[in-house]
């Protein structure tokens, strides 16, 4: 079968886009550098056999020395000519447990079309691929062959697991829950499944200690780090539960236009603040059943 997205690649200039052309490329509307100024950027894939699986970024020197040799780094900036962080889509293609194959790719350059794709079965790569560059928010969502669940998730402050995390079959939410805020790098990870029986069935935060009892007693499980480690913030806890109705998919919004349009198209938004109690951005998790 060759209705796999198999490969990915970005093009910087016309004669990219030429050379890519004459490989059978298929060019993706929506420039990646909308709004800065920057070259014009364009995602690019070839459908094959060997599906892609996971689709991660990196947007700093540490975030890429933890993927294993089995992922694939597209070689070009797409934050080029304007500024931002030196940012790169990675790949991986896998055939385990935690590995369902991605089937169609698609770029969203504002927030009015974020979150009806989400409700639609599209699951959204977290990083602004402007990221800090001052322009559109622009975004790379996936569809996959088939409907995956969240079945587990995780977090950690400091790139040393990395690498194990990605060889365990974890997806990286790829945005610090502390940008802005001072401290730690703290990611969010999780696993999917085809499975509905073993997938998560609610997540909450807390961001205080009277929210922390309170899901305690209600027999949420709680992922053992604080999501504010090192800014001097609230104490904020990541919580989840797993019972019959199950998660698609989740997200991590600092979009604020967006925060309004989800809950609008059936999403579920948490509403604490990731960032409770510090400086850094307004940051709320999100989630599709």
């Amino acid at each position: 079968m060759s209705c796999y997205i198999s490969e990915l690649e970005v093009s910087q200039n016309a004669a990219d886009e030429e050379d890519l052309v004459e490989k059978g490329f298929t060019k993706i509307d929506g420039n990646l550098n909308e709004g800065t100024g920057g070259y014009a950027i364009r995602l690019w894939y070839k459908r094959g056999s060997e599906a892609i699986t996971k689709v991660q970024v990196s947007f700093n020197v540490e975030m890429a020395k933890g993927f294993p040799a089995e992922y694939t780094k597209v070689m070009k900036d797409l934050n080029a000519g304007a500024w931002g962080c030196w940012l790169y889509l990675w790949f991986f293609k896998g055939s385990g447990e935690f590995d369902t194959p991605i089937v169609d790719i698609s770029v969203t350059t504002d927030a009015a079309h974020e979150a009806d794709k989400f409700a639609s079965g599209w699951e959204r790569v977290a990083c602004d691929l402007n990221r800090n560059t001052g322009g559109n928010l622009i975004h790379v969502w996936l569809k996959r062959e088939k409907q995956t669940y969240i079945c587990d998730v995780d977090a950690t402050d400091s790139y040393d697991s990395d690498m194990d995390h990605f060889q365990k079959g974890y997806i990286r939410v790829d945005e610090d829950t502390n940008r802005g805020a001072g401290g730690a790098y703290v990611f969010i990870w999780y696993r999917q499944t085809t499975d509905p029986e073993k997938a998560l069935e609610d997540l909450q935060v807390s961001i205080n200690a009277d929210q922390f009892d309170e899901y305690h007693q209600q027999d949420y499980q709680p992922v053992v780090l604080d999501l504010n480690e090192g800014t001097g913030g609230n104490k904020v806890f990541l919580w989840y539960k797993k019972r019959s109705n199950p998660i698609k998919a989740i997200g991590l919004l600092l979009n604020k236009d967006a925060v309004k349009e989800y809950p609008e198209a059936g999403i579920k938004l948490i509403t604490g603040n990731l960032n409770a109690g510090n400086k850094g951005n307004v940051e709320h998790l999100c989630f599709c059943q």
